[in-house]
């Protein structure tokens, strides 16, 4: 039985990232980018890539930055799409990985692997939160949009 793919992180808004404070960027600290940085920028639906138009998430420099929605259920995963920032700094985000599961344990990056770029997710893979982490000291991560696709597990009940 084939299962129909639905657009996924649009429906659901808990989303938070790393952070220098250790506050989640919904309660953010001060800096003067905030106004533009915050996690839900990644999920509002516009893929527009340049930051200063307010719709990319950004994290201050830090070591093991992290991004991570909530799909508030068990998916597979079968696509995860990224837009990166398209104004400047694109190398940044080279080395991401994206990781899903089931566990927010040390913000979800101990879940497996689902890929190093934003593309097809091989195999079966499983889980309620997707999280995306460059590891490194001295790193920014900035998501301009995320889409994750995927049908309801462990039924595959359309969505």
């Amino acid at each position: 039985t084939k299962f129909k793919q639905t657009f996924l992180s649009w429906f659901h808004t808990s989303v938070s990232s790393s952070h220098t404070c250790g506050k989640s960027s919904l309660s953010r600290c001060p800096h003067k980018w905030d106004m533009f940085g915050a996690a839900s920028n990644a999920i509002d639906g516009n893929r527009n890539s340049a930051f200063r138009d307010e719709s990319c998430s950004h994290t201050e420099q830090q070591s093991n930055p992290w991004w991570r929605v909530d799909l508030l259920d068990s998916y597979v995963v079968t696509q995860v799409i990224i837009t990166n920032r398209g104004d400047c700094c694109e190398e940044r985000i080279n080395g991401a990985e994206i990781r899903i599961g089931n566990s927010i344990q040390n913000n979800g990056i101990e879940n497996p692997r689902g890929a190093s770029k934003a593309t097809n997710i091989p195999g079966h893979v499983e889980g309620r939160y997707v999280t995306i982490i460059i590891s490194g000291s001295e790193k920014i991560l900035t998501l301009c949009e995320v889409e994750v696709y995927g049908y309801r597990a462990p039924t595959g009940e359309k969505v």
